[in-house]
C-alpha cells in the first residue's frame, strides 16, 4: 500500500470515528442513496448550459429521444450536436434501455444540446445510483459554466476599449 492511499485510509477512519461520515460512507463499496423514480416510473433532472435550460424526463424504453416534440435528429440536425446528445448514454452502456423525453429553451443549438446532455446524465443517475462514478469520470455531471461575459461601462464590449484617436 503506498503513503498516500494509507493516509486517505486513515482519514476516512477518523472521519468514521468523529461521527463527520457515516460508517457506510467511509467504505470503498458504498452504495449511494435510493433512486428518485415518480409514480409514472420516470426520473427528473435539470441540465444547464450557457443560458440554455432543459428539463429532462427518463424513462424504461426502446431508446426514444424526443426534444421540444421533435425526434432529436430532426431537431438538431448536426451530427455533432446529435453525438453529443447521446454521450451520457453510451459511456453508461444505455443507449436502447431508456427513452428520453425533454424541452429546453434559451440560448443556440451548441447550447441546448449541452443542457440536454448534462439534464440526461443527472436523469440517468437519479434513476441508477451505480452509474454516478462512470458519468461523473466521464465529465457529464458537471455543469460547464462558461457564459458569455457581460459588457461593461466605457468599453466597446465586455474588454474591448474604444478605437484611440490622436486628433
Amino acid at each position: 500500500m503506498s503513503e498516500t492511499t494509507a493516509g486517505l485510509e486513515g482519514l476516512k477512519d477518523l472521519a468514521a470515528d468523529a461521527g463527520v461520515i457515516s460508517e457506510e460512507a467511509a467504505q470503498d463499496d458504498y452504495v449511494p442513496a435510493e433512486p428518485k423514480i415518480d409514480e409514472q416510473g420516470r426520473s427528473y433532472a435539470t441540465g444547464k448550459r450557457k443560458t440554455a435550460v432543459a428539463r429532462v424526463w427518463i424513462k424504461p424504453g426502446n431508446g426514444k429521444i424526443i426534444v421540444n416534440k421533435k425526434d432529436y435528429t430532426e431537431y438538431f440536425g448536426r451530427p455533432v450536436l446529435q453525438m453529443i446528445l447521446r454521450q451520457p448514454l453510451d459511456a453508461a452502456d444505455r443507449k436502447d434501455q431508456f427513452d428520453v423525453y425533454c424541452t429546453v429553451k434559451g440560448s443556440g443549438p451548441s447550447g441546448q444540446a449541452g443542457a440536454v446532455r448534462h439534464g440526461i446524465s443527472r436523469a440517468l443517475t437519479y434513476y441508477e445510483p451505480g452509474l454516478r462514478p462512470v458519468l461523473k469520470k466521464g465529465g457529464f455531471l458537471t455543469r460547464d459554466s462558461r457564459a458569455v461575459e457581460r459588457k461593461k461601462y466605457g468599453k466597446a464590449k465586455a474588454r474591448r476599449s474604444f478605437q484611440f484617436s490622436k486628433r
